[in-house]
């Protein structure tokens, strides 16, 4: 149906009215400064990724983004704060297990994963470096030794439910006969001077605690819990020692409130989506142990499920409690 001149122009000015509106919606967002929490104390893996890009994000808004520290429950309590805030510029950053495995392991968890939030963008990825004591052999002769041992060796993570915990008892049901026992720390810190002291002899940690106690002869790198990744070259996969059907990543995440308005969500998805492919914040994530990547809401929501289900069954089938 041909439309007369008149309605022609009437049905473009209405168009035009709407995307002008729209376009002043979403540049009205954020009309105050930005709370960004963060889940861990100043100076963990998540809290350098927040502060990584919370300052161009802050320029690209023209509002200053805080970076707010709510250490505690292994990040549920910032990611709480996150789901429950109604001020429309509270976001938060998080880590696998707060929306993977949380569910699983806290059964009066405050909020859903599922349903409390606008997932907005994945912001960092890095594999984790299986490690041992400077002792032991390299290599598949390690997956040996450690099978002969049966229970007699320990493996240190930063707690119950972590990724580093869970991602071992993944591995172990990957190899048969591996049995090594659990040894919780308080931080990674703390699970490298147990493996010096002899207490547990191997772990899982990021790459930036394991490169560093590496190349120092202190400790051994076995294999990387992912493919070949660009930010340790010199480790091999496990796979290529004989660990089938094994790949795991921590990551850390943005996201807001579920009632988070389309202005902002509108917003920050165009802001970061540009951020994340500038040179700088990239090399700055690369530098302090982050392989950045930057993905839609509906990549992030999907890598969440792919994760929420390997992590609810290693979870259910090793009988993983927080006591």
């Amino acid at each position: 149906m041909l439309l007369s001149r008149k309605a022609f122009l009437l049905s473009a000015l209405a168009l035009g009215t709407a995307a002008a509106t729209g376009g002043a919606q979403a540049q009205a967002w954020p009309t105050k400064p930005v709370r960004l929490v963060v889940g861990f104390p100043g100076g963990s893996t998540p809290d350098i990724a927040a502060r990584v890009i919370a300052e161009p994000l802050a320029k690209a808004l023209g509002q200053p983004v805080v970076v707010d520290n709510r250490a505690g429950a292994s990040g549920n309590i910032a990611a709480d704060i996150v789901a429950k805030a109604t001020d429309d510029h509270t976001l938060g950053i998080v880590i696998n297990g707060n929306l993977t495995s949380s569910k699983m392991l806290y059964p009066k968890l405050p909020y859903d994963p599922a349903k409390d939030f606008s997932y907005l963008s994945l912001i960092a990825t890095a594999p984790l470096v299986l490690v041992a004591t400077n002792d032991m052999p390299e290599g598949k002769a390690f997956l040996d030794a450690a099978k002969a041992s049966g229970n007699k060796w320990n493996y240190g993570s930063v707690g119950v439910g972590s990724v580093g915990h869970l991602g071992m008892e993944l591995l172990k049901s990957r190899v048969p006969g591996f049995q090594a026992e659990h040894v919780p720390y308080q931080g990674n810190p703390q699970v490298v001077t147990g493996m010096l002291g002899g207490q547990v002899q191997m772990a899982l940690v990021p790459p930036g605690i394991a490169l560093p106690q590496a190349q120092a002869g202190k400790l051994k790198a076995v294999g990387l819990t992912s493919g070949r990744s660009t930010l340790a070259p010199q480790i091999p996969p496990l796979a290529d020692i004989g660990v089938r059907d094994f790949n795991l990543e921590v990551w850390t995440a943005l996201l807001g409130p579920a009632n988070l308005s389309q202005a902002a969500k509108t917003r920050i998805g165009e802001e970061l989506a540009r951020i994340m492919r500038t040179p700088e914040v990239r090399q700055s994530l690369f530098d302090k142990g982050w392989q950045p990547v930057g993905t839609s809401p509906e990549g992030m929501r999907l890598r969440v499920q792919e994760e929420a289900a390997i992590m609810t069954k290693i979870i259910q089938t090793r009988g993983i409690k927080i006591q």
